[in-house]
């Protein structure tokens, strides 16, 4: 039987008052609400602006961080501590991976407290979370007994610090180190003995701090005890006993916490006025692809329930353990009287909660079936909410590790900060959860339990080899105290939309790959030559005519369906610009002029000529490269040859390139000579194979520029570029200027390789020396010295070279799609520097940016950004043009995704042109048909009837308005509505062959009704001329009569 701090009398009149309550409402009583989470409609964050939400915490949220004890005091046998059952686990063969690491001295916290002390000042934070050591405070465990004053001592000292700097102390009295002496005597948590020893240590702590303390915690995530203490033995005390053993340690833990709690509650409350909690653990896991089955609901609750649950359903639900949890473990679960769980339920004042990565590991083992482990904050606070009723949460430990090597630059974890604090915002704004406090977690490195001190967690970098053990603050450590400064993340002004038009010859473009050439006409005249008589009057079929032959005639541009059908889907879409590209291995299969695909040049004229019925402009691709081609888009005698490291290949471009502009270019207004030359050398294995290429399709672009200037451009004035991948790069970390020059870099091999040869820099006289960035040049020479190489991999151009390269762009086409963040490789990364690429950066992510299916971040500033640095670096002279810009959606119909992505992205194009004077001259929207299943595609596959998804109409409404006008009105153009969609012409379309039919018959009716009042008019006329005639004839006769008469 419990020591319950009341009279059992009072028992009673408790239970029939709680029964009465539940009675009359249940729903107050009820647990178990936590499962309409994964049941009710997740919100599409991109499309409701919650990926990422721009606002700021409550007044007065409470911003701290956190330590514990014996992770960082150190002084582990110092003025008079006793051993807890980590000192003896680490310094015993308890645990093999830990036999040479301890907490001996750890972060020495005990003797440099006032350091921790400046660095929560540092950081500007309102508290600080931090445990007292029960073997310290009493080195025998029993704190009826005399304390140690030199901790005691302390503690006080630490707390009266904290107070003067306006820090508001939030104690744990139990982190995991639980006096040996106990361990020893009583076998630990597994005695129900401790809870009696926790609440004398309990009540010794209220009394001896509580004048000072407003928040404390009992325990910190008794689930780890449990399980890795006493089932799995990872943590101390090592114990291997089994599920049994866990459970019994829970239900002590439970039963002491609450304990604590009316000890608190009866003896300290009334003076103190404190609050009084237990930070518990917790995962979150998601149903397998999103799929919320009644079946998946059940096992996300189960999942949920075995580790957060196991402790707070007793404490902040019906007091008792979740019934998924008995029907798994039957006899074995320890079980709470009727008396014990009204003595256990309720004692908790606020719900504190430890969200880290010690128990995402271990939630992977509560998940069955493809349940999905995430770190979604939001959604596990927003379940504690449904579950437990909307008491209030505090973040007690929130936070990630980093490698122990990668000291003060750890760049992951701001990230998983930046997500972890926004969506305790989101949860607190959009879902009404009453979040008041939030404690990143740890303060300094310390000692990392079973991990030692191979990974860190603290804001502060301790370098655990220096006995000074000097805190040094982290980049993390200048993120959070950013956001605390700001309290949460203000509005960003470059979000806010601007109202106004693009110029009237604004590309409105779609952009395609290469287009597929339909060979074949619809109808068999343009094959067969053989006449045909018609068996009318028998089976009615064909029979050719023996001995006739015909010659057939040559299929006209307008035979083929296909090009017919395919325009038609583009020209719906009110775009004025269609880029596609020409197949090189088609047109030329041996790639050279000596075997000429007529055909296929035929039909690309063809789509140009129709393309100009519509008066609609083409952009035409001469080379697409594509991985997905063995070949690399290269006609294949060329690829086997060394493709671009040959430089035969460029020579072979130009001939390629000079018979495309004879056959084309009295149609084409606009030429990219190569798509992409920036991800076609990603497909080279080593650094100087990567720079050859690129150096071979720069001569390559030259070549064929100077060819039409020379042969076309007096005659047919078209615009000749190349079109580059145009990724935007951030530094991955702000904080290191090491982040910043990779940023830099990688722009730099992405875009300046390219587009300094061509056209040098704005910063540079007009007549430069040429070639490559100096910065590119300095930085390979210098990394080349590096690896031990006897020069740099680039190569360099002759004069002539230079010369023939200069100023060989008419505009600047970009591929913009996302943006990405950039690091410097790391030193672990870079140990084997000659296998490393030789730009020496890698690529990041940023989990607070939405992301399409295929894991494309979805970024607009980023658009505006490359445009803007392009702008800058090579001048505003040459106009740019964003030639494919896009995103994937698996909607089949409803591509809610690709909506917001245009209507985000052409704003951003608009800031850049309105705002920051950029020349943006068109906007290409990558592409226009899916292939087979859903992905870029304005519209599905044919397969699926080629059926506009509602981004069609999003993106017709942007062109008609040519922008986004402050009153949506329609900008007047001198040639407004050319391309706008005529519904009565699409309908007429649509039934061609019935209006022909239709039209048939009525000329038919037509001439049949002529002929009827012709014969009707006729016979009329004959009839009048008959019955003139017998009149004369009768006035002849009586006029006759008359004469005779008169005569007689």
């Amino acid at each position: 039987m419990l020591d319950h701090p009341f009279h059992p009398a009072g028992h009673c009149l408790l239970i029939l008052v709680l029964l009465l309550v539940c009675g009359l409402n249940k729903a107050a009583c009820s647990t178990g609400g936590g499962k309409k989470i994964w049941q009710q409609p997740k919100l599409d964050p991109v499309v409701n602006g919650q990926s990422f939400l721009y606002d700021t915490f409550p007044s007065g949220f409470l911003w701290g961080s956190g330590t514990s004890a014996f992770q960082t005091e150190g002084a582990w046998d110092q003025e008079g501590k006793g051993t807890s059952i980590w000192d003896n686990f680490t310094h015993s063969s308890v645990s093999d991976n830990l036999s040479t690491v301890t907490a001996t001295v750890a972060s020495d916290s005990y003797n440099r407290w006032e350091e921790d002390v400046e660095a929560l000042d540092y950081l500007g934070v309102r508290s600080y979370s931090f445990s007292l050591s029960w073997p310290r405070l009493f080195p025998d465990g029993n704190a009826r007994s005399q304390p140690n004053a030199a901790a005691v001592e302390h503690y006080r000292r630490l707390i009266e610090r904290l107070l003067e700097k306006k820090i508001e102390p939030i104690i744990t009295l139990h982190h995991w180190d639980l006096p040996q002496v106990l361990q020893e005597q009583y076998g630990g948590w597994k005695n129900n003995t401790l809870v009696g020893l926790f609440d004398d240590y309990a009540a010794f702590c209220f009394r001896a701090f509580g004048s000072h303390v407003r928040y404390w915690l009992t325990m910190h995530n008794p689930y780890l005890v449990a399980v890795h203490g006493y089932r799995t033995g990872v943590h101390a005390p090592g114990v291997t006993g089994g599920a049994s053993d866990s459970l019994i340690v829970a239900h002590n833990m439970i039963k002491a916490h609450a304990k604590a709690w009316h000890t608190y509650n009866t003896h300290f409350r009334p003076t103190q006025k404190g609050k009084v909690s237990i930070a518990l653990g917790s995962h979150w896991v998601e149903p397998q692809r999103g799929q919320a089955t009644e079946a998946t609901v059940r096992l996300c609750q189960q999942s949920m329930e075995a580790m957060l649950g196991w402790f707070a359903n007793p404490i902040f639900g019906d007091g008792d353990y979740p019934v998924s949890l008995s029907l798994k473990y039957g006899t074995l679960l320890p079980t709470f009287s009727p008396e014990e769980k009204l003595w256990v339920r309720k004692t908790a004042d606020f719900f504190a909660l430890s969200f880290g990565p010690n128990n995402l590991r271990l939630g992977r083992d509560l998940v069955q079936y493809g349940q999905i482990v995430t770190p979604d904050l939001r959604r596990i606070l927003s379940w504690i909410k449904l579950e437990y009723g909307n008491i209030k949460v505090l973040v007690a430990e929130g936070g990630w590790f980093s490698e122990a090597s990668l000291g003060r630059e750890d760049t992951v974890a701001i990230y998983l900060m930046k997500l972890f604090i926004n969506q305790a915002l989101q949860a607190i704004k959009l879902d009404g959860v009453q979040v008041f406090g939030y404690f990143a977690w740890s303060l300094v490195d310390g000692f990392e339990w079973n991990y030692g001190y191979s990974i860190r967690r603290g804001l502060f970098y301790i370098d655990f080899n220096n006995p000074n053990r000097t805190r040094t603050p982290k980049t993390s450590a200048q993120y959070y105290r950013h956001v605390v400064n700001s309290n949460g993340f203000p509005g960003d002004e470059t979000l806010r939309e601007v109202k106004g038009h693009f110029p009237c010859d604004f590309h409105w473009g779609i952009a395609d790959s290469t287009l597929q050439v339909k060979f074949f006409p619809f109808s068999p005249q343009f094959t067969d030559p053989h006449l045909y008589s018609w068996n009318l009057t028998g089976d009615g079929s064909l029979h050719p005519v023996p001995g006739v032959k015909l010659h057939p005639r040559q299929p006209q541009c307008t035979d083929y369906l296909a090009i017919r059908d395919h325009l038609r889907v583009f020209a719906s879409t009110g775009a004025s610009h269609y880029r596609f590209a020409l197949n090189w291995s088609l047109i030329l299969p041996q790639g050279d002029p000596s075997n000429v695909n007529t055909e296929a040049l035929r039909y690309y004229r063809c789509v140009l000529t129709e393309l100009k019925k519509l008066e609609l402009e083409a952009i035409v691709i001469l080379y697409y490269p594509t991985h997905k081609d063995p070949n690399l888009g290269l006609p294949g005698p060329l690829n086997a040859t060394g493709g671009w490291l040959n430089y035969t290949t460029v020579e072979a471009f130009q001939k390629y390139a000079a018979l495309c502009y004879q056959e084309l270019a009295s149609c084409v207004r606009y030429w990219i000579t190569i798509n992409e030359p920036n991800r076609l050398v990603d497909i080279y294995s080593n650094g100087t194979e990567k720079h050859q290429a690129a150096h071979h399709l720069l001569l390559a672009h030259a070549k064929a520029f100077r060819l039409y200037e020379r042969e076309h451009a007096s005659q047919h004035r078209a615009l000749v570029s190349l079109a580059l991948h145009a990724d935007w790069a951030e530094p991955a970390n702000p904080f290191v200027a090491s982040h910043t020059a990779a940023a830099q870099r990688f722009l730099l091999f992405e875009l300046g390789r390219f587009l300094h040869p061509l056209l040098g820099t704005s910063f540079e006289e007009k007549h430069s020396k040429g070639g490559y960035p100096q910065e590119m040049k300095v930085y390979l020479e210098e990394r080349a010295k590096v690896t031990g190489l006897s020069e740099s991999p680039l190569p360099s151009f002759t004069e002539t070279e230079k010369e023939e390269l200069r100023g060989a762009l008419s505009f600047i086409a970009l591929n913009h799609f996302t943006t990405r963040l950039v690091s410097p490789y790391t030193n672990t990364q870079a140990k084997i520097v000659q296998k490393t690429p030789d730009h020496g950066f890698s690529i990041l992510s940023d989990p607070t940016w939405p992301s399409s299916s295929l894991g494309q971040a979805l970024v607009p500033r980023g658009l505006r950004n490359i445009l803007n640095w392009v702008s800058q670096r090579y001048g505003r002279d040459l106009p740019i043009i964003v030639t494919a810009s896009g995103i994937d959606d698996q909607a089949t119909i409803d591509d809610k995704i690709r909506q917001h992505y245009l209507r985000s992205y052409l704003q951003e194009a608009l800031k850049a042109r309105k705002l920051d004077g950029v020349n943006l001259q068109g906007f290409y929207v990558w592409k226009l048909q899916d292939r087979h299943i859903p992905q870029f595609g304005l519209f599905t596959s044919t397969h699926h009837q080629s059926k506009s998804k509602n981004s069609v109409a999003v993106y017709r409404e942007i062109i008609s308005h040519s922008g986004f006008p402050e009153d949506h009105s329609m900008q007047i153009c001198r040639f407004n509505g050319l391309h706008e969609p005529c519904s009565v012409c699409a309908w007429m379309f649509r039934n061609k062959a019935m209006l022909v039919f239709g039209g048939c018959l009525l000329i038919t009716a037509v001439i049949l009704t002529a002929l009827v009042c012709f014969v009707i008019i006729t016979k009329r006329k004959q009839t009048r001329s008959r019955d003139r005639r017998r009149r004369r004839k009768k006035e002849r006769a009586h006029l006759l009569l008359s004469a005779n008469c008169r005569g007689c």
